[in-house]
């Protein structure tokens, strides 16, 4: 799972004094050594530019991969394969997101480089600002709300530009002229009902035909896969069931619904065959055998399609523990999916932090201990949690659904079963993370939190907070719990991302107030625990509407998930008191009176949702998130898009890529340097220029 969580205006503090009380005896040497050290790379990272630009509601970053010059050359060279493995598969996502979202590239990108008319116009930069939004988001769909981005120019203008730009350029079909080509493209880009929405959850419609994502054609109904998937689960009914659908379209032809699967030979081949192209070279200077098998693996899935190939590498993958550079590269992530069943391609590539990397291994090393003192019932604890293996890491390179917009968290892989009998691996991005607190403000505390001592608790201690945060809902949130006897993992259907990242959510919650961080070293005190509670219900219940146009309500899975969980114990502990919303000087704000009976709230929220995952209760997981988790307050929303219109920050930020190029002696790499670029426009446009191989016309 991925964890894509609200980072908003938290800035960095350096918690070093108060963290080294609970490391240990270290000599003064070694001590001073080390701040030395730190105080050198601060010198160096403030000189980093983190922000190059803001438009729209959108801030483009950048981040830094420390220590890449220090690798060996045979871990260089392999970062190198394993990032131009992930580029070759950014066309996929496209595709994936909206059958014409490559068309619609194309058309954009050919007149931005091409259009001879008036560049200084008004109109011309608001189209200039709708292909960066287009760029972000991987298509014309929103990369959070999933709702279609309108352009602010109408199809008489982007007439004008079609015609203004060089003809050989577009994306014509066999035979049609510039007039009609002009016909097709501009509902696809300028009509609010063409294709409203990337992936819709409104339970009262057909998912999948309201939904524009490119997992199903127009001809199959929302009854007719599901009907489709259960028939297929049941057939693969055995203790190893593979994820059913994960890497394919389903489609109908001559009226029978058919597969068409994502492989070398199959659907997105071009793409696939540079991917396998790339990886089969990295084969040749992995770091040591375990993670050679499992690129082997993969490449074999790859060429196969076969999902119980998939599995096969996703085991070998789990196991490969030792290496310090690693990669997710596949068919990932089912949140696109409104049935749950597709996987997103996505690719991170990523080296490991070692210093960092001793926090979150303590929290993995006593996963045992944090199952056994959950408040979910008896029956659904893991009686022995195998193979968590969890460090930091260091991004190199990020594409497909995990780019521009980055997660700060990864619990792979998916798999119940093999999550059950083999374990998983969680990640925490470092310096993802330390981007986004390099680049952010205080003015957002100010703004929402109500005194002066929840806004210094919350300036000090939400920073560190928020990693532990990340930290167990990767390594023991989404690794907890278990599925009773037959239990299908896809019961929840259109509501199990939302339920699985709440659940994630409060088991985290649930032990960032325990005294059992402070013993074990990884957090100072409990005040940390209590900055974390102010910030997720401030967050949740209002900080995170910043993000929605006024009148929408909430559609994307950890939205969802941080509105029900807030909501939820809200209106729970109203009897005591426990979150009370308070009025002051015309503003709303949400204030903590007792961590500790929230603290209970969490866990019972907890066994809940634990209770109906484990039993796949479909109705009271629906219930749950209808309830809590959709629908906004209009008056509180639109007090806090007020509020935040005038801090003028950007309530979505995402990311420029390093780029690592191979320096040659002959045909021999004898070393791989690294550039950050700042320029997004024209990292999209290389991108495109050299990674642009499938069809635009799928």
């Amino acid at each position: 799972m991925i964890t894509k969580k609200l980072l908003l205006s938290i800035p960095v503090v350096m918690l070093m004094a108060s963290c080294q009380s609970n490391q240990g005896d270290i000599s003064d040497i070694k001590d001073a050594a080390k701040q030395d050290s730190l105080a050198k790379k601060d010198t160096v990272e403030e000189k980093f530019e983190y922000v190059t630009e803001q438009f729209a509601d959108l801030r483009i970053l950048r981040y830094q991969v420390p220590g890449f010059e220090e690798l060996s050359l045979q871990q260089k060279t392999l970062l190198y394969y394993l990032s131009e493995a992930a580029l070759c598969g950014r066309d996929i996502i496209w595709d994936q997101h909206y059958k014409y979202n490559l068309a619609v590239r194309n058309t954009l990108e050919n007149i931005m480089n091409s259009y001879s008319g008036d560049r200084n116009a008004p109109e011309f930069k608001k189209f200039e600002e709708y292909t960066k939004r287009v760029w972000f988001s991987n298509g014309i769909h929103h990369h959070y709300s999933a709702d279609k981005i309108l352009p602010e120019f109408d199809g008489l203008y982007l007439e004008k530009l079609v015609t203004g730009s060089d003809e050989a350029g577009f994306p014509l079909n066999d035979k049609e002229t510039m007039v009609q080509f002009v016909a097709r493209i501009t509902p696809v880009i300028c009509d609010p009902k063409v294709a409203p929405k990337k992936t819709s959850l409104d339970a009262k419609s057909d998912l999948v035909k309201s939904s524009a994502i490119n997992f199903y054609d127009g001809g199959v109904s929302q009854k007719e896969a599901e009907d489709f998937y259960a028939a297929k689960i049941k057939l693969d009914n055995k203790k190893a069931p593979v994820m059913m659908g994960l890497n394919t379209k389903l489609v109908k032809e001559n009226g029978k619904l058919v597969e068409k699967t994502w492989k070398v030979g199959g659907m997105y081949t071009k793409a696939i065959e540079r991917i396998v192209y790339w990886l089969e070279k990295a084969v040749t200077v992995a770091e040591n055998p375990k993670q050679k098998d499992a690129l082997q693996k993969l490449i074999v899935y790859y060429k196969s399609g076969s999902l119980n190939d998939f599995d096969t590498y996703c085991v070998a993958w789990t196991n490969d523990t030792e290496s310090a550079i690693d990669v997710v590269n596949g068919f990932i992530e089912v949140y696109n999916d409104p049935l749950g069943y597709k996987g997103s391609f996505e690719s991170v590539v990523s080296v490991k932090d070692m210093e960092a990397s001793k926090r979150i291994k303590t929290i993995g090393n006593n996963a045992q201990w944090f199952e056994d003192n959950s408040p979910i019932l008896a029956s659904h604890k893991k009686k022995n949690v195998v193979g968590i293996s969890a460090k930091v890491i260091n991004v190199v390179m990020q594409s497909g659904d995990a780019a521009p917009s980055s997660s700060i968290g990864i619990n792979l892989p998916n798999n119940e079963w093999i999550r059950d009998s083999i374990g998983s691996k969680s990640v925490n991005l470092g310096n993802i993370v330390e981007a986004y607190d390099q680049a952010a403000g205080a003015g957002l505390i100010t703004e929402f939190y109500m005194t002066k001592e929840v806004q210094d608790r919350v300036l000090n201690f939400a920073p560190l907070a928020d990693k532990l945060h990340t930290d167990m809902h990767e390594v023991i949130g989404h690794a907890s719990g278990q599925l009773e006897a037959n239990v299908d993992q896809t019961a929840l259907k259109n509501y199990a991302s939302t339920l699985e990242e709440a659940r994630a959510d409060l088991v985290a919650l649930y032990y960032l107030y325990d005294q059992k961080l402070v013993d074990l070293g990884v957090m100072p005190s409990l005040d940390y625990g209590k900055a974390a509670y102010d910030e997720y219900i401030t967050k949740g219940l209002m900080v995170q509407m910043s993000r929605l146009k006024l009148g929408n309500n909430l559609e994307e899975a950890h939205m969802r998930n941080r509105q029900l969980v807030s909501a939820w114990v809200f209106e729970k502990g109203q009897k005591e008191n426990v979150v009370s919303k308070v009025q002051k000087d015309g503003k709303t704000f949400f204030v903590v009176n007792d961590y500790t009976k929230l603290r209970v709230l969490f866990g019972d929220l907890l066994r809940e949702i634990q209770r109906l995952k484990s039993q796949g209760d479909y109705k009271a997981g629906k219930a749950l998130v209808e309830n809590y988790g959709v629908k906004v307050d209009p008056v509180l929303h639109k007090e806090v898009l007020d509020r935040y219109a005038k801090l003028k920050f950007a309530p979505y930020q995402g990311f420029i890529q390093p780029k690592l190029t191979p320096v040659m002696e002959g045909d021999k790499i004898i070393d791989v340097k690294i550039e950050y670029p700042k320029d997004f426009k024209a990292q999209m446009l290389e991108y495109s220029r050299n990674y642009g191989l499938l069809p635009l016309n799928n």
